[in-house]
């Protein structure tokens, strides 16, 4: 049990400094994920990145980037524990004996289990940060700031619970957030610890400095966003779906629709944020981690 409570304990602080770090350009990549395609002979509404950056601080300041925070911050205790918690004791289970060091696969593996369990939280959670990230975005004219349905987090479970189904709306998009948690947290965790043994030369991986583990933790968040991308697109566009005139009837479904309509282009809308995002936040997710971890004992 204190093994657990020290996990619980460090990655909630892994957690909170990969959110600050990491919300702004998350809220880019999810609105030019769910801006809705132009008419004929029309730009979209944001040209690229840099356009929506400067669209959301000149209609909403700085605080426009950090919308929608509140749902992942309250929550971000509770996934971060559970993700490196369930890790954590994955790893005892596949350990041959007490402290002996894991290989990739055996990472890999724990990782996958890991993103089972935080699949159940992170679904209500990106549905309400979607929610509020994507509402700008998805006016189909006027300013970034034109389309307001949802006062808040709260606000945003509200409605969906009242009109959408009860608790089972909070969970749209299930299928497709496994579907980026299972393998992108394999990913993560994989090359994470691919990447230590590389840094320290072999499996004894505790004597490495922090700058070692920054650069491993951002590569590793690179690694999962690269493996899964696609599928974040299709759990974006699921989850902002209108409940009443839907435009998909499932994942395949939005899969399909966006390849016919936009290409494989398509799938990778907001790709630039979400790699800029991952490299910096992931490195603060891990550092914070490892430091934390190792000053509990």
């Amino acid at each position: 049990m204190g093994e657990v409570v020290k996990d619980l304990t460090a990655g909630t602080v892994g957690g909170a400094a990969q959110l600050v770090c990491g919300h702004p350009f998350d809220t880019i990549k999810v609105k030019l994920q769910s801006q809705p395609n132009p008419l004929p002979g029309q730009p979209p509404k944001f040209s690229g990145a840099i356009d929506a950056v400067k669209q959301t601080l000149a209609a909403e300041g700085a605080g426009g980037l950090y919308k929608g925070m509140g749902a992942p911050l309250a929550t971000v205790a509770a996934f971060n524990a559970v993700l490196f918690a369930v890790r954590g004791q994955m790893e005892t289970l596949l350990r041959s004996q007490p402290g002996a060091p894991l290989t990739v696969g055996q990472q890999v593996i724990c990782g996958s289990g890991a993103g089972v369990a935080v699949s159940f939280l992170a679904c209500p959670t990106e549905l309400i940060k979607c929610r509020l990230q994507a509402q700008s975005a998805m006016g189909d004219s006027g300013s970034v700031g034109a389309t307001v349905k949802y006062g808040g987090p709260l606000d945003v479970a509200k409605q969906v619970l009242r009109s959408e189904g009860g608790t089972r709306g909070l969970f749209k998009g299930l299928v497709p957030t496994m579907a980026r948690e299972i393998p992108g947290n394999a990913a993560l965790f994989g090359a994470y610890e691919a990447l230590k043994q590389f840094f320290a030369g072999g499996q004894d991986t505790s004597g490495l400095g922090r700058g070692s583990l920054i650069v491993a933790g951002g590569l590793a968040g690179a690694a999962f966003w690269a493996s899964v991308y696609p599928t974040d697109v299709v759990k974006s566009v699921i989850q902002v779906d209108d409940y009443k005139n839907p435009k998909f009837s499932g994942s395949i479904d939005a899969f399909r629709k966006i390849l016919a309509s936009e290409g494989v282009k398509g799938l990778y809308r907001g790709f630039g944020p979400a790699m800029a995002r991952s490299v910096p936040a992931n490195a603060a997710c891990f550092l914070a981690y490892e430091v934390t971890r190792s000053s509990l004992g």
